[in-house]
């Protein structure tokens, strides 16, 4: 059988209709193949449309991936992305042509590399306070950054996510949230009054008028567009820039330090295993149990000084009493000017 004829199936028929995955693991998996089926005509010397499921070996695979890390310069983590796509690949064999079954078996055994894992980067109480600190609030979008950088330490949602929610996706009375993450799964968190406070201010006063094709996001732009996964990450660079040493950045994904800041909040504060996975929506149990290997005691003294920060009321924050004054001095002026 062609293996023209079989990717086919797997792009248009298994991924979205079978499977159900979403666009942006699409484009992973192609670029996969897009990769692969080059080398596998090199390999065997024959061209893209000649090749056919029985040229699929585990030799053809362990070359491939070889091939990845010494001339691609390709990392184990990447490595084992584009293993795990051509896993996927053989799943569909097996499953929509049983008597390929045993190829398929055969490369699904393939095991994956050994990768060191990086260090858990995130940031202290009172880092986060540093951070929350440097967000000029009397700049136009200054309190959307606020609101925003708020609510991705109290909901750990990862950049793809903050910019799909909607507001109706927000419940300010159950001060809840409902976050679509991986694999189109929602799952309902609980957030601090704080957090609710500032995003029904931001929605009441400063939300940028979005266009139509927005106009249900929360968060909105310069553009009046959506936010996107880049535009998060270069917002969260820009302040952990400012509050932070050039050195303290280097252990920090811009984005990944909140999610992992508040996951470790949850710890300090007794939060089970099942609790955290729950609140950052990871599929396996095992992806939480990072946390665990944390030292954390010495932190705890000061959790009680910032569980009192996350739950007080906005008027009992400086920052915004500053805010407030200083908009009421602009309407003072503007009214003498109108005299």
């Amino acid at each position: 059988m062609k293996l023209s004829t079989c990717i086919h199936q797997f792009f248009e028929r298994y991924l979205p209709r079978i499977k159900g995955v979403r666009p942006k693991t699409i484009c992973a998996y192609r670029d996969t193949f897009t990769l692969f089926l080059p080398f596998a005509a090199d390999y065997h010397s024959i061209k893209i449309e000649s090749l056919t499921l029985a040229h699929l070996s585990t030799e053809l695979i362990l070359a491939f991936l070889d091939y990845l890390e010494r001339q691609r310069h390709n990392t184990p983590k990447t490595r084992n992305m584009r293993l795990c796509t051509l896993k996927s690949f053989a799943k569909m064999i097996r499953l929509i042509y049983p008597e390929e079954k045993q190829m398929a078996e055969r490369l699904l055994n393939l095991p994956q590399k050994r990768t060191q894992k990086t260090l858990i980067g995130f940031l202290t109480h009172e880092e986060m306070l540093k951070v929350f600190g440097t967000v000029n609030l009397k700049t136009k979008d200054g309190f959307r950054d606020y609101a925003l950088l708020n609510l991705l330490y109290d909901s750990g949602a990862r950049a793809t996510e903050i910019t799909t929610i909607n507001i109706e996706n927000l419940d300010p009375q159950r001060k809840s949230l409902a976050i679509l993450g991986k694999g189109n799964r929602y799952r309902l968190i609980q957030l601090w009054p704080r957090t609710v406070d500032l995003i029904n201010r931001y929605l009441a006063k400063y939300r940028t008028t979005p266009k139509p094709l927005y106009h249900s996001r929360l968060f909105i732009n310069q553009r009046s567009e959506s936010f996107t996964r880049h535009g998060i990450y270069r917002l969260c660079k820009k302040y952990l820039s400012l509050a932070l040493p050039p050195k303290r950045l280097e252990d920090l994904n811009p984005v990944h330090s909140f999610r992992h800041s508040c996951a470790v909040n949850l710890l300090l504060k007794g939060c089970s295993i099942t609790d955290i996975r729950n609140h950052l929506g990871h599929e396996m149990v095992q992806s939480s149990m990072g946390y665990l290997h944390l030292d954390l005691s010495h932190k705890r003294k000061i959790l009680k000084k910032f569980v009192e920060y996350t739950q007080s009321s906005l008027s009992c924050d400086p920052k915004i009493n500053e805010l407030l004054d200083w908009e009421n001095k602009q309407e003072i002026l503007a009214w003498l000017d109108s005299l």
